[in-house]
């Protein structure tokens, strides 16, 4: 057994079984390996941004770390703006870098390059292996420090004859650790501080968000009268009939702020006191005011679930039924607007579907229409580097296979990972693609409105406008292998889309809006 095959079954004696791979000539000994190990499946993506993307969904959808394969520093470079996301999202993902040789790294050549430097900005943990036979023990630390929950990126750099070279065998995988634990003394005083007869509100964040987050928010503002607000780009959020309601944190600051005003007490939950995504000249840049209460519940990092049921049952607050009745929008009719697509989206989606949104400023009302519908999973980009939507619905997919995905897709930024089709396509996964094509980057329009700017320059028109040449989504996708229609109305939309649903598959709906 060589390095490469010991450090492939390590990773799958440690319970990974999907890798995100774009490998070249410095990692060709670990694609021979795969041959060995054939439960790990190996998923080709042509973009190392949808290696990385899609290693987030998997990531966030599987409860495990996704796990890519990547070329070298450039390779590696290309995928980091999704990296950055996953961190934000704090998505639990293993990362190899193949590397030169070690006897080559001296002569400096092309594709050389400083890895760890790359890595360490989106890593928390990066390590570069010294020999065959650390192959193994350093891909079972890696799978460790990136399953502590709430998840972690750890980064192996794999130099190229460590992987040819003979190595001893797979190691035995570690345990991951637990996250921290929430003492009695912080939950006794969120307690002393949800008693108090003042408006106050629970923010929530991360697990919080999940089924038994909750259901533990829910019996606490049952019992204190609290609301519930949550991140306003949730990395998970599990929504839907039969969950709690809660308030979407806007994205502006100003209106942002104003929805945090009315309370004196506010409580994070597994969340950050939140902030403004830029600095705009006279608005704070946190939205919670000086003279407003912050309590600490639980950091992202703790273990905000079991904090959460520990203020419950220390208030008394019994299970509550909440959102009991299934309540779905009409089907709209007519040209399609925000509040006309986000209703077709929300009037037919099915039970137990995941939806990735990244439809930017084209299905603002979708979150409120859902809220009471089937249940769901929903995801967004909590880091907002954008591009993130098709890749992370690809790995959300893979994750989840008998689970139909949602795509919410904004057209401009779309493009940035275009080629998630051709995976979507090659492995047959169950996504359904809607591009939200207003063929422009309308955020960037927002934002001139917003500083004051009336009329646009011709210069600053064409910086936002994406309609010459029109970008045309149907025959890209259609040269990707994925089937796709395009839509103009609210009608054509919801048919096409329950059509798209009762068939198995990728597909592409083309909304204009």
């Amino acid at each position: 057994m060589n390095g490469a095959e010991s450090l492939l079954r390590t990773l799958v004696d440690a319970g990974l079984q999907v890798c995100f791979a774009n490998p070249g000539t410095t990692e060709m000994p670990l694609v021979r390996a795969l041959e060995q190990v054939p439960e790990l499946r190996t998923v080709l993506c042509l973009f190392e941004g949808v290696c990385t993307g899609a290693a987030d969904g998997y990531a966030r959808m599987a409860d495990k770390p996704g796990l890519t394969l990547l070329h070298l520093g450039p390779g590696f470079a290309n995928g980091i703006a999704y990296l950055h996301d996953a961190r934000r999202a704090r998505s639990a993902i293993v990362n190899l870098i193949g590397d030169h040789a070690t006897w080559h790294l001296a002569a400096d050549a092309p594709l050389t390059s400083d890895i760890e430097s790359l890595a360490r900005p989106v890593s928390v943990w990066v390590r570069r292996s010294q020999s065959a036979d650390d192959l193994a023990a350093d891909a079972a630390e890696a799978v460790s420090v990136a399953a502590t929950k709430p998840g972690q990126i750890a980064t192996l750099i794999v130099p190229h004859d460590y992987q040819l070279a003979p190595a001893s065998g797979a190691v035995t995988p570690r345990t991951a650790k637990l996250p921290t634990q929430i003492n009695d003394e912080t939950v006794a005083t969120v307690v002393d501080a949800l008693r108090r007869d003042t408006p106050k509100a629970l923010f929530l964040g991360g697990y919080a968000l999940r089924e038994r987050g909750l259901q533990a928010a829910a019996r606490i503002a049952a019992v204190t009268g609290c609301k519930l607000i949550c991140e306003t780009f949730p990395t998970r959020w599990e929504r839907g009939v039969g969950t709690p309601i809660l308030e979407r944190l806007p994205y502006f600051p100003e209106p942002a702020i104003a929805a945090l005003a009315p309370y004196q007490t506010i409580v994070l939950a597994g969340a950050k006191s939140p902030v403004s995504f830029f600095g705009y000249p006279g608005v704070p840049s946190y939205f919670i005011s000086p003279e407003q209460q912050q309590v600490v519940l639980a950091k992202p990092e703790d273990d905000v679930v079991n904090a959460l049921q520990a203020v419950a049952e220390a208030l008394g607050a019994p299970p509550v039924a909440t959102n009991s009745e299934l309540q779905i929008p009409p089907r709209p009719t007519g040209k399609l607007t925000p509040e006309a697509f986000s209703a077709a989206v929300a009037c037919v989606l099915p039970e137990n579907a995941i939806v990735m949104d990244e439809s930017n400023t084209s299905a603002g009302p979708f979150c409120v229409l859902s809220q009471s519908a089937p249940r769901h999973s929903y995801l967004t980009q909590p880091g907002g580097a954008i591009g993130l939507g098709l890749p992370c619905a690809t790995g959300a997919a893979l994750a989840c296979p008998d689970r139909p995905v949602i795509n919410l897709q904004a057209d401009g930024s779309g493009m940035y990972t275009v080629q998630a089709l051709w995976t979507q396509a090659r492995e047959n996964l169950n996504v359904k693609n809607i591009i939200c094509n207003n063929r422009s980057y309308r955020i960037l329009g927002l934002e001139m409105l917003r500083a004051g700017v009336k009329e646009f320059s011709p210069q600053a028109q064409s910086l936002m406008s994406l309609a010459s040449p029109a970008l045309d989504w149907v025959h890209l996708a259609q040269g990707m292998g994925v089937s796709a229609v395009r839509v103009e109305t609210a009608e054509d939309l919801t048919r096409e889309l329950e059509r798209a649903l009762a068939t198995p598959g990728p597909c592409l709906l083309e909304a204009i809006l």
